[in-house]
């Protein structure tokens, strides 16, 4: 669908935020913006700077820029470039995804839409299934998650109304990395004439994505999850899909977004897209898992019998690990190991921690889900920073 990336075939440049600071594990929660897509992206803030609509000079290079974008973006997921549509941030195209349908169902005469959903979804799609239901009068059900946090088929088809319009499901979780079967899952949609759509945030760029394979009918994609910077984002929109707009205007991306596109995000956004090709095919899935599996050794190996994985081992994302260490809650090992940066998915309100609602979500007791953390790597992650890393985690477990 495009060129070769012949931009990732050079040597990945450690971005200066990464020099001399902590151990980066927090990729889950964003990535550093690769050196070589702040090159890309800088002319479309300085010299390129028309209105890609315009139809003069200064409008002619960002419109080819942002067609080129679109081409990037859909050819990492195998899809068209006219079925991507660039966003402002995950939440928007996960906003557009659920609460455009339900939309657009109310207007083709479905006076009570009804949406599903699942227990350990990002709070983007929480939210924008609580909104449909408060202001586009749908009905929502959120179903429920097995001990590896996995959606069981014939529990969604359970749930299938005549009047359900769409089934949300993220392809993998942002705190396990636990991958759902959202093939299987999408055919269940299908059958009863249903929609689905899948937050891939984080799993497009991680590991190879394919919306044919899949079966979606929407997809969301994040570029701060993948080397890219915040502020740009997509949305995946098969062909024929009828979506109703969050914000209407100038009738910008076919009239599915209003509003003057970001070329310089947009142009981000593919080159990290091509960049993430080139590594795919390059095997950085198979590097990732076995420093993944190595840095669960290694902690095993200097506390054990504390450990406990969380989450299916397999499917799972090769940079993601989750891991409750018993004895000792997450938070206060992070404070105090700032040799580190890593999350734990538990929440503070008023000096009082709560367990990570999607653990709690698949069954984890609180003192589990207070236990864990969240370590995921990334694209300059090496061999020396996950001993380290080991090394730096079980004194702070020891100490406290």
């Amino acid at each position: 669908m495009t060129a070769s990336p012949s931009r990732a075939t050079t040597a990945p440049q450690l971005p200066e935020g990464l020099r001399g600071g902590p151990i980066y594990l927090d990729h889950n929660a964003t990535t550093p913006v690769d050196p070589r897509v702040v090159e890309a992206m800088l002319p479309y803030l300085t010299t390129h700077f028309g209105n890609p609509s315009s139809a003069h000079g200064y409008g002619r290079v960002p419109h080819a820029a942002l067609d080129t974008a679109r081409a990037r973006i859909a050819a990492l997921i195998d899809a068209r470039a006219d079925e991507v549509v660039p966003m402002g941030s995950g939440s928007e195209a996960d906003a557009t995804a659920i609460r455009g349908t339900v939309a657009a169902a109310r207007r083709s005469g479905v006076t009570r839409p009804h949406v599903i959903t699942q227990s350990t979804e990002h709070p983007a799609v929480l939210s924008a299934c609580g909104y449909a239901e408060r202001h586009h009068g749908a009905e929502i059900t959120v179903i429920g998650v097995d001990h590896d946090g996995l959606v069981d088929p014939a529990e969604l088809a359970a749930a299938m109304r005549p009047e359900t319009v769409l089934v949300s499901v993220m392809h993998a979780n942002n705190e396990t990395g636990v991958i759902q079967p959202i093939a299987e899952l999408a055919r269940v949609a299908h059958d009863h004439g249903a929609m689905f759509h899948t937050d891939a945030a984080q799993s497009v760029g991680k590991i190879p994505v394919d919306v044919a394979l899949l079966g979606v009918d929407l997809l969301t994609v994040v570029g701060h999850k993948m080397y890219a910077p915040k502020g740009i984002a997509a949305l995946y929109v098969r062909s024929g899909v009828d979506l109703e707009p969050l914000v209407g205007g100038g009738g910008q991306e076919s009239g599915r977004r209003a509003g003057t596109e970001n070329v310089a995000g947009a142009v981000a956004l593919g080159t990290a897209a091509d960049l993430a090709r080139a590594e795919l095919a390059a095997g950085s899935p198979i590097r990732l898992e076995a420093l993944r599996d190595q840095l669960e050794h290694e902690l095993e190996m200097r506390l054990p019998g504390q450990v406990e994985l969380n989450g299916a081992r397999a499917p799972r994302l090769p940079q993601t690990l989750n891991v409750s260490i018993h004895g000792v809650e997450g938070h206060v090992v992070l404070e105090s190991c700032t040799a580190v940066a890593a999350s734990t998915g538990s929440a503070c309100h008023s000096g009082d921690y709560e367990p990570s609602p999607v653990l709690s979500a698949m069954g984890m007791s609180r003192e589990r889900g207070l236990s864990a953390l969240r370590l995921t790597l990334g694209r300059w992650t090496t061999e020396s920073d996950v001993t380290a890393s080991a090394d730096a985690l079980a004194r702070a477990v020891q100490e406290n």
